[in-house]
């Protein structure tokens, strides 16, 4: 005969603990009869768990609910105390900050150059990165200002290649994980450094264009031309954290190791056109849709170099599709990709959508990371004396 399955009290607390957090921050605040039906837990189970978790300072009453029939029912909530997450986008002039809640509600915002705006990367072993650091603990301290509740963990999205420790590698070398140990000392927190573009495809993966793509490829326009790659619903970082750097992929009749698009290359197509050469592509493409014929032929040779780069990845991984983001999300560049594209398709069948966060999209992805992140620490800390046995 076999045993039923059974196991300690104090497991089946920390299950149910969790599934009512995890409620929670999914869908905010909740009355009893709601959590019952999104965890399938009993009224007395519901109860108990909510009563373990108000004695440990997690949740707290949230108004009542006076919709539904009969008595009003109070609804209970994440505590708005329990702390928040950072979510960082650096690229080569500014850095972005938004604070985000366990819920993933953005509570704070802020935006600023980097003094002397115009060096390079976010590179720990590069002058100036204690400014930098400074700078962005700086504005992650303004936001906490308006809040009430301490810092818990951030995610910072940087260009450059970034190892699984954390280590920043850009043109002026590695910096061995000084750039993330710095920050977090600067803000007392754990700090997750993770490469821009492929925070930008885990957003399209999450919530946006690639939600319903087994594969596919971003390839994010900005300074630089990148590219991050998710397989089998999995983003796909490489061994070293190389994975995406298509911008150097050989093209010809480029020398082997030369970018393939980034802002100097657009000046130097813009000096072979008589256009301005110290003018970014969106310039470009502002007067290329005013119909000037000069910046339409550097939008067309853009496009171009950017579909040799999706085929070359295209005939290696054979993703679902490519999305485009960052600059490329122009009208008039999409256009231009759509237009080489159709030219080879009878050889190598391209499938291109577009993002649905444009160049935000490596910030949606720090915030998700940074609330998902959040609720790990969050639930663990909360759980773990639940899971202690009692005298």
């Amino acid at each position: 005969m076999s045993r039923p399955l059974a196991g300690p009290q104090s497991l089946l607390r920390t299950l149910n603990g969790r599934a009512i957090l995890e409620a929670l921050a999914r869908s905010g605040p909740q009355t009893r009869t709601e959590l019952m039906s999104a965890t399938g837990l009993s009224r007395t189970a519901v109860t108990q768990v909510l009563r373990m978790l108000d004695s440990a300072g997690a949740v707290a009453p949230a108004g009542v609910d006076r919709d539904t029939r009969g008595p009003a029912a109070g609804r209970v909530g994440l505590h708005p105390r329990l702390g928040f997450a950072a979510a960082v986008h650096v690229d080569h002039h500014a850095a972005h900050v938004v604070l985000v809640d366990a819920t993933g509600t953005v509570r704070a915002e802020q935006h600023a150059a980097f003094p002397g705006a115009g060096g390079t990367g976010a590179n720990g072993g590069t002058a100036g990165t204690g400014d930098r650091v400074e700078h962005i603990a700086a504005l992650i301290d303004s936001c906490l200002r308006a809040l009430r509740g301490p810092l818990r963990v951030a995610v910072i999205g940087v260009p450059g290649i970034v190892t699984a420790e954390g280590g920043i590698r850009d043109d002026l070398g590695p910096d061995g994980g000084a750039f993330r140990t710095a920050l977090s000392d600067a803000l007392g927190c754990a700090v997750r450094v993770e490469n821009d573009v492929n925070l930008a495809a885990l957003a399209e993966l999450t919530a946006g264009a690639g939600g319903d793509l087994a594969s596919f490829a971003l390839l994010h326009l900005d300074d630089g031309l990148g590219a991050g790659i998710v397989l089998d619903g999995t983003l796909h970082r490489g061994f070293s954290g190389v994975a995406g750097e298509v911008a150097y992929l050989p093209q010809t009749p480029l020398p082997i190791g030369a970018p393939i698009v980034n802002d100097a290359v657009v000046g130097d197509l813009a000096l072979g056109l008589g256009l301005d050469v110290d003018a970014p592509l969106i310039d470009h493409l502002t007067a290329a849709a005013g119909g000037d014929a000069a910046a339409q032929e550097l939008v067309a040779e853009v496009g171009r170099r950017i579909v040799l780069i999706a085929g070359s990845v295209g005939l290696v991984l054979d993703p679902e599709a490519f999305i485009l983001g960052g600059d490329a999300v122009h009208p008039l560049l999409v256009e231009a990709i759509e237009r080489v594209a159709a030219e080879y398709a009878a050889q190598l069948p391209l499938r291109f959508l577009v993002s649905s966060f444009g160049p935000e999209a490596p910030l949606v992805g720090a915030v998700g990371e940074a609330a998902s992140g959040l609720r790990a620490v969050l639930f663990t800390s909360i759980l773990s004396p639940l899971t202690k046995p009692t005298r």
